[in-house]
Parts: structure tokens; C-alpha cells; sequence
């Protein structure tokens, strides 16, 4: 168990594409015979290149956006590699190169927490086959066994005969041989590179300046558009008058996108904009236009008490227990749409491309994109050209949070791009366009009815969720007789990968589906987020009602969950919990807890926090504990928790997208805030892998940021805050 304390200084569950149906297919070895015959530097196998001065190119097919899954996969890879990491370098490949290989790189899509624990394997196995390629090629060049030769650092050699040679000068023979069959993965404790704190790979290029960002790149001859979609879901256009914008500076095309969208193309982006914001649209505002968040509250609220749910964990009779109960405690939530509200907004650059008779040909899309895979999807479709006609280039990600899983801003970028063949188009989002028109957190309500016993014994819990589902709206094929799984992120039966960790004797969990017109998403920490609020904040409000030590309640219940209790205890034991905490600046401190599963890991926080007699929130320090089974970069952990903390301290905070007459009011971050430096509360993060099993880290802490710091607040002020964001309410005692 390792523990680190700093200061914040920075900073989806996902569709799988479908690109390509069949069966999953991962392979090691497709030698590229042109590269060989031109003496170029050829591939070991398709994760692996090899320079002659034994540079390293690992191929990452997973998006890099901040986590760290670019050098987390690199330090698998080089560690079953034996190579010098600092020759390490990493590219990505395109989607349509793996598509031309029969997916060799197997799974492009990146989100829920997925990038390392559902690669791990088959990128370990990918380094390892490329040692024993190499191993193999240095064998036969001294006949001996290879079982006789020694790898380590990116040199191999022969102890009985004195001869050494480099990984650079062997990479050519390594690339003529066949694969092996038979790989074998080191054991995680003989590990020299995963699972140590090593800088991430990208840190200098982002520091110098030189890492290309897709709102950065530049083509020869590029052109530049803005959009405007129609600012109510549903609405469409109507018609607008192109001749009052045509001749503005630089205006090069005015034209309809989809059925619901215009833009303009110019030289520059900002005139493009400008003239696009002077341009006179007409709508079809449709049959949403005079929708406002009362109305959904109201149509959640009625889902309730509703008779049309689907079960999503269930034990006993928990409604005849909880009519026979000596006591019943009942509370309602509440949890808003957000937007993702990344820094780089949604853009894309596409090249539409006409053959010599003037026939479609090909269309090329440089993006950032959690999944290439989708993106090349959606740009063929967008294309009306095969799969094999186009490809994507990944660019890294200004922020992803789940909603560059979707591609609906690639499609677009495509559209504009075949209306002027030959030239690349960038399409860049206005952030006022990217705020109204995300694939937003979905909005939901929870009631929760507790059933106690003579002696205040948790006998029954139901807990009915009202509201969105995701895989309704953007997956319908992943539904489950009508059950989203997603929904019940952090609240399924024990073994699920977001499993519930207490055992309450008669427990029903489930969901009426309501789906406002507002387009939902995969949003970083999805339904975790919410679920962990309802279930951890209400679970304080029945130990409150009988007497009971929050964190004694929690043991009481968790017997048949000890990687649950083992991340509670530890944040526990960190802040010495039964002890009083020190004042800070005359100001009493108060302590929450939370505990959560959910995306293969456990996580727990305790948030300290004062409430002045003016109301003021201050938080002072927040203890973290993460059980992900297995740490590939410490530090990268650590990292990604206090990212965690700002995101879902920023939602729980300020979080909020409103509807009023069909459209989202918030408009840019003057309304829609996130937490400042100064705000930030200092992170003790305790990283303690139990291995065993592969968890991710990107997401999980966040759902344990606003339950905690609701629960302590509640000790501060004695006031229980069920609806969020926590700025439209007074804190005061």
C-alpha cells in the first residue's frame, strides 16, 4: 500500500463500434512485406517497431485524453519487451489500418475506465512475442537456443560465448520470423516497469508546446466552418438566407448540414463564426420547444411511485418487510443533467476526396476521439463510401469524459467536407454550441425507503430510480428485455464489475424509465455518479435515525464484502476516524465518508470540511483509498484521483444544465462553472492493488467526491442536501 498527499496543481462506460461485426480477433504478427523490401524499418510484430538505434515505437490503440493510458499500455508493453524505456516512443494506428488487418489492435474504444483492464492481456502478450521474436533472430544468427539467451535493457546476449547484440540490429531478422505460439506473461511481483511511478511519455510535448491538438492542426489549403444546430432537441431548419453573409470577408460556402444544422466556411474559423452569427435562420422549433426542467422533474417525480419498473437487484420481499416494519425512514434525491464541458470543444477535420472521372473515392478525418473504431463508422456513412475508402487519424484529446465516444461532430465534419471535394475542412464547436447541444448526464430522481426492526436493525431497503437511460438512447441494442444495466452502475448483486457492497437482508433496487428529449450520454463516472450519492448519503440518514456511527453501520453491513471494507477502513484509519478533528482558523471540522464499486475497482474517500455561521463551504481535506488489483504507474493513480475530485466536486458544486422552452439555458462557463485552484482541498491518496483482478482508475473516485462531502456537511450543519448542485442552497446551521 502506498499513500501520497499533494495538492491539486492539474487537471464511459462506452458503446463498442460497430465498424466490424464478427467475432474478436487479436493477433501479433502481419509482416508488411513492402516495408521489407524497400529496407525500411519494419515492424516486429503490429505493437512492437524497432529502430536500428533501438528506438521503440509502441502502437497504443486506445485515446490518450489526460489519463495516462498511453504510457500505462507502453509500460505493459515494454515491460514483457525487456526494452530500455528511455528509447520508448508510442504512435497510434488508424482504425482503417486495423480494419485492413483484420483488427489486429482489436478494440479502439476508450471509456470506462476499459483503456488497461481490458487490454492488459493482449498487450502484454504483444511485447513478449516481439522478445521472443527478437531473442529468436539473435539465436540464429549465433546458432545456439534461444532458451540459452538473456534479454534485458533492449540488448540480448549469450553468457556461455560472450556475444551481445541490440534489439535495433536484430529487428529486421525478428520481422521474417513466425510468430510464437505459446506466450507466457511475467508474474505481476517480478514486474521491473509496470507498476512503478514512471513520468507519463506525453508530459514533455505538452509542456513545450509541441503536441498537436486537433484544434491546432493544419493542412495545406485547410478552410475552417462553424456550425449552428437548431437550439431546441427536435427542432429543424427551415430555411435561412445565405446572400446576407455570402460576400462577408473570407466566406466561402453557406450550406445546410443534416437536417437540423447550418454552417458557414471561410478562410479563418473566426470568420466563419461571425459571419454564421449573422446569419438569418429560420426553425422548426418542433414539438419540444416549450419543455423546461419543471416539466421533467415533474414526469421523474410521477415515475416514483409508478408500478412500470424494471428490477435491477433484489432480495427477500423488501416491500412486505418495509409494511411491517417497527420504523421506516424515507428520503427522495435528486441528480441534474451536466454537460462534459471539456476544454477543447467537439472539432474535426475531414478531406473529401473525387477520383480522376469525378467519383467518390475516399474521405480521410483527423479527430480526437475516444473511439476511432466509431469514428471511421461514422465518417463512411457520413461519406457514402465503404469502410475500407476512408480511415481516421487520432489526434490526442483536449478532454473526453465520455462524449467524444460519440461522433456525431465527425459526421458533420464529413457532410461539409463532400460539398467541397479536395479541400480539408476544420470544423471547430463554438463553446456556446458545445453547451447546447452534449450528449448531457442523464437526469434522475431516487427514493429511498428503509425498513428498521425493534432494535433499529436495517431489515429492508427499497431504493426506485426514476429517469434517463443511456443505452435507450445511444445503444438500444445493448438493452436487456427493456433493463438497462447502466442504470445500475455501483448497485448490482455482488461479482458485477460495479457491484453493491452491503447485504441487507430484504433489498429491492429498481427503475422506471423516463426519457426526456434532452440527448443523454456516457459522462465520466455515468450512473455511479448518482447512485453512489442516493445509496451512501442515505444510509448516513439511517444512522443518524438510530444512533448509529456512520462508519460502524457501514462494517455491520459489509460482512460478505471485504475489498469494500478494506478501502473504507484504510481512508478510516487515515484520518483516525472517532477522533475530533483540529480546528482550522477558529473553524470546527467535520467529517463524511463514501465507499463505492464500480468499474472493476474499490474506492472509498473521507471529505473534512467547515460551514461557517455565514454558510460558507470550505472543503480542507479529502483521504482517498483505491483497490484497482493491480497498479501499472502509481502515479498515474494518483493523478487521475485528484483529477476525479475535481471533475466530481465541480459537478457536485456547481453541475447544471437546465431546460427551458426546448433548449439548455447554460451557455458558456460564466453559467455553467468548475472549480477554481483555489477551491481545490488537498488529496491524501492511499493506492493499495490487492491484485488478483484489473480495475480502472479514471472514474470510480468520482462517484465517492460528492457523497462524502455531503455526508460531512450534514455533521457541520445538521442539514441533509438531497438535490444537487449545492449553490442554489444555504449551508447555513
Amino acid at each position: 500500500m502506498t499513500t501520497r498527499t499533494s495538492h491539486l496543481s492539474r487537471r464511459a462506460f462506452m458503446g463498442r463500434s460497430t465498424v466490424m461485426a464478427g467475432s474478436l480477433v487479436v493477433g501479433f504478427h502481419a509482416p508488411l512485406k513492402g516495408v521489407l523490401a524497400q529496407g525500411l524499418t519494419p515492424e516486429v510484430n503490429a505493437w512492437v517497431v524497432v529502430q536500428p538505434d533501438d528506438t521503440v515505437i509502441v502502437r497504443i490503440a486506445r485515446s490518450e485524453m489526460g489519463q495516462g493510458t498511453l504510457t500505462g499500455l507502453a509500460q505493459l508493453v515494454a515491460e514483457e519487451l525487456e526494452c530500455d524505456w528511455s528509447k520508448v516512443r508510442t504512435e497510434y494506428p488508424t482504425p482503417g489500418q486495423n480494419l485492413a488487418r483484420k483488427r489486429v489492435w482489436s478494440n479502439f474504444s476508450t471509456g470506462g475506465s476499459r483503456g488497461i483492464r481490458e487490454s492488459h492481456d493482449y498487450v502484454r502478450k504483444g511485447g513478449a512475442a516481439a522478445r521472443m521474436l527478437l531473442v529468436q533472430a539473435a539465436a540464429n544468427e549465433w546458432k545456439v537456443l534461444a532458451s540459452e539467451c538473456q534479454v534485458s535493457n533492449s540488448r540480448i546476449s549469450h553468457s556461455a560465448s560472450g556475444r551481445s547484440t541490440t534489439f535495433g540490429k536484430v529487428a529486421t531478422a525478428a520481422a521474417k520470423l513466425t510468430p510464437p505460439a505459446d506466450i507466457a506473461l511475467k508474474d505481476p511481483k517480478a514486474w521491473k516497469l509496470a507498476g512503478k511511478p514512471l513520468p507519463r511519455l506525453d508530459t514533455a510535448a505538452k509542456v513545450d508546446g509541441s503536441q498537436i491538438y486537433g484544434m491546432d492542426l493544419k493542412l495545406p489549403d485547410m478552410l475552417n466552418a462553424a456550425i449552428k444546430d437548431c437550439p431546441v432537441f427536435g427542432g429543424k431548419v427551415v430555411g435561412f438566407d445565405a446572400a446576407k453573409v455570402q460576400s462577408m470577408p473570407g466566406v466561402k460556402k453557406v450550406l445546410q448540414v443534416g437536417s437540423s444544422a447550418v454552417a458557414v466556411v471561410a478562410d479563418t474559423w473566426w470568420r466563419a463564426k461571425t459571419a454564421l452569427d449573422a446569419l438569418p435562420i429560420q426553425w422548426d422549433e418542433g414539438p419540444n420547444a416549450k419543455r423546461s426542467s419543471a416539466d421533467v422533474a415533474a414526469v421523474l417525480a410521477a415515475g416514483l411511485g409508478a408500478d412500470d419498473a424494471i428490477i435491477g437487484n433484489q432480495t427477500g420481499d423488501a416491500k412486505k418487510t418495509l409494511a411491517a416494519a417497527t420504523k421506516r425512514i424515507e428520503a427522495v434525491y435528486a441528480y441534474p443533467h451536466q454537460n462534459h464541458a471539456t476544454m477543447e470543444t467537439m472539432n474535426a477535420t475531414a478531406k473529401f476526396t473525387l477520383s480522376a472521372t469525378g467519383l467518390p473515392e475516399r474521405c480521410e478525418v483527423w479527430t480526437p476521439t475516444q473511439n476511432g473504431e466509431a469514428a471511421l463508422a461514422a465518417t463512411a456513412a457520413a461519406a457514402g463510401l465503404k469502410p475500407e475508402q476512408c480511415d481516421v487519424f487520432k489526434i490526442h484529446l483536449g478532454g473526453g469524459f465520455g462524449r467524444r465516444g460519440m461522433s456525431d461532430y465527425v459526421t458533420q465534419a464529413v457532410l461539409i467536407a463532400k460539398e467541397m471535394p479536395g479541400t480539408p475542412i476544420k470544423l471547430i464547436w463554438s463553446r456556446e454550441e458545445d453547451m447546447a447541444h452534449g450528449r448531457y448526464h442523464p437526469v434522475t430522481q431516487c427514493k429511498l425507503q428503509a425498513g428498521l426492526d425493534a432494535q433499529g436493525n436495517l431489515t429492508a431497503l427499497h431504493m426506485r430510480i426514476s429517469g434517463q437511460s443511456i443505452l435507450a438512447g445511444v445503444a438500444p441494442a445493448a438493452m436487456q428485455n427493456g433493463r438497462d444495466p447502466v442504470v445500475f452502475q455501483g448497485l448490482n448483486p455482488g461479482g458485477a464489475e460495479a457491484s453493491f457492497g452491503y447485504t441487507i437482508p430484504h433489498l429491492l433496487i429498481d427503475h422506471a424509465m423516463r426519457n426526456p428529449p434532452v440527448p443523454v450520454g456516457f459522462w465520466r463516472g455515468v450512473n455511479l455518479n448518482q447512485n453512489t450519492i442516493y445509496i451512501e448519503c442515505f444510509l448516513d440518514e439511517v444512522a443518524h435515525a438510530t444512533g448509529q456511527d456512520p462508519l460502524a453501520l457501514r462494517r455491520k453491513l459489509m460482512g460478505n464484502a471485504p475489498k469494500h471494507l478494506g478501502v473504507l477502513n484504510a481512508v478510516a484509519k487515515a484520518v483516525k476516524w472517532g477522533s475530533t478533528p483540529k480546528d482550522v482558523n477558529g473553524q470546527k471540522v467535520y467529517r463524511g465518508l463514501a465507499q463505492t464499486h464500480g468499474f472493476g475497482s474499490y474506492v472509498a474517500a473521507c471529505a473534512e470540511v467547515s460551514v461557517s455561521a455565514a454558510g460558507e463551504l470550505k472543503i480542507h481535506r479529502i483521504v482517498a483509498a483505491t483497490d484497482s488489483g493491480y497498479a501499472v504507474n502509481p502515479q498515474q493513480i494518483e493523478a487521475q484521483v485528484e483529477g476525479s475530485f475535481v471533475y466530481g466536486l465541480s459537478a457536485a458544486l456547481y453541475g447544471e444544465c437546465t431546460l427551458k422552452d426546448g433548449r439548455i439555458e447554460q451557455s458558456n462557463f460564466h453559467d455553467y462553472p468548475v472549480m477554481k485552484m483555489d477551491a481545490c482541498p488537498p488529496v491524501e491518496t492511499i493506492v493499495m492493488p490487492s491484485g488478483g483482478f484489473w480495475g480502472g482508475v479514471g472514474e470510480p473516485t468520482i462517484a465517492v467526491a460528492a457523497p462524502a462531502v455531503l455526508n460531512a456537511i450534514f455533521a457541520a450543519t445538521g442539514k441533509r442536501i438531497r438535490e444537487l448542485p449545492l449553490r442554489h442552497h444555504s449551508l447555513k446551521a
